[in-house]
């Protein structure tokens, strides 16, 4: 097949598109970590990340993927046979759970329809009926790659709060920070996971948490195995993180993608984000009549500003789409995944991203529609021009 021609237009929800300002500030020869330039260009890109953390606490980086830091988070924090509440969203929440039972500790969900989210009065009445406190962490995915839905934060702290429950609040920000509001020191929230490969327009492969002042007091009494993710002795390195060589690269890489978010400003970020977001779903609202693939999250309130999950026609799978829509236009969409696998297609709109780039990945998506024979409505791309044209 002969190879597309022109730019590949990156529409997947993570990794995410590298702004060349980042690839040309990595593009630099090896450098020792403990070198005097290196440690500034260090403490630079960790004040930074801490400025979009919107944080004044703790925070330890890794050579890992975000999986890494969802380890970190249970191993540094909690012991065997500790009790966690999962407040269920998607895929990813089933994911890190199972990653807890793994480390031999018990896991209750917050049950949830995947295309509605959890009601934040469930998580209420399961901490309310822990009188004895036996959960000791409650755990959210703040947005939820997979299913396009975002969770109320803010809300869930609050229902920690009035039940009275002294269980830490940890919150997976993989796939919202750097594109949605996000505020871990005016929410309460007491381990944060992140990740490079998506809103801070980075590689895959460093990941991080911030960590507040009651999450490292329950870490000094912690007593689940770790080595690699372990706090303390990561506490007692010169550069306060990693455990083994430190990816000196993807220092100068945040270093300029904290400046870009900075020089765009955080609110103007989110509000970009938001109407991007806004755009597509109403290409698929269009694209939705004539029993045509539609939104899978069916709460507007939980909308994602960061990826819209479209949920194919019966008897059309997501994957053949995708697959036209890359062989014949040189665009990438997301795929489904689990017990979602062939039957939605995601399309990305967070990071480096403008109007241009998400109406030629909705015209590509359109097109691919027509190729397939799937039944939709026309007129999607035009709708999301309309939109993005009022302002």
């Amino acid at each position: 097949m002969q190879k597309p021609r022109g730019r590949h237009f990156f529409a997947n929800p993570g990794p995410t598109n590298i702004p060349d300002s980042v690839l040309r500030a990595m593009d630099r020869p090896s450098i020792d970590f403990n070198d005097p330039d290196f440690v500034a260009i260090y403490e630079a890109a960790f004040a930074g990340l801490k400025r979009v953390l919107r944080t004044e606490q703790h925070l330890f980086m890794y050579n890992a993927s975000g999986h890494g830091a969802w380890e970190a988070s249970l191993t540094n924090l909690l012991s065997p046979g500790d009790t966690i509440l999962v407040v269920e969203s998607g895929y990813f929440s089933d994911e890190w759970a199972a990653m807890a039972r793994s480390h031999a500790l018990e896991v209750r969900l917050v049950a949830a329809d995947w295309r509605r989210g959890a009601d934040i009065a469930d998580v209420r009445r399961h901490l309310a009926a822990d009188t004895g406190h036996a959960i000791k962490a409650v755990c959210a995915v703040h947005n939820e790659t997979l299913t396009g839905m975002k969770l109320p934060l803010p809300a869930i702290r609050a229902a920690i709060d009035d039940t009275g429950h002294p269980a830490l609040f940890l919150a997976d920000t993989i796939s919202s920070l750097g594109s949605l509001d996000f505020r871990m020191d005016e929410w309460g929230i007491d381990c944060v996971v992140g990740g490079s490969q998506k809103g801070l327009m980075l590689p895959t492969g460093m990941s991080f948490t911030g960590v507040s002042g009651k999450a490292l007091a329950a870490h000094a009494t912690a007593r689940l195995p770790r080595f690699y993710f372990d706090w303390t002795m990561m506490t007692q390195r010169s550069t306060k993180s990693f455990i083994g060589t430190v990816p000196v690269h993807m220092f100068y890489g945040l270093r300029e993608s904290v400046r870009l978010i900075e020089e765009e400003g955080l609110d103007n970020v989110h509000a970009r984000h938001t109407r991007l977001a806004e755009a597509a779903r109403r290409a698929v609202r269009v694209w939705a009549g004539n029993d045509g693939p539609s939104l899978y999250c069916l709460s507007p309130e939980r909308f994602s500003d960061s990826v819209t999950t479209v949920l194919m026609p019966e008897g059309f799978s997501g994957d053949a789409l995708r697959k036209t829509i890359r062989e014949r236009f040189n665009v990438s969409l997301g795929g489904g995944l689990g017990r979602l696998s062939g039957l939605i297609f995601r399309i990305g709109h967070l990071g480096d991203l403008n109007e241009p780039m998400l109406l030629g990945a909705l015209a590509a998506i359109e097109m691919g529609l027509r190729i397939q024979g799937v039944p939709h409505g026309r007129g999607g791309v035009e709708a999301a021009m309309a939109f993005l044209a009022e302002g």
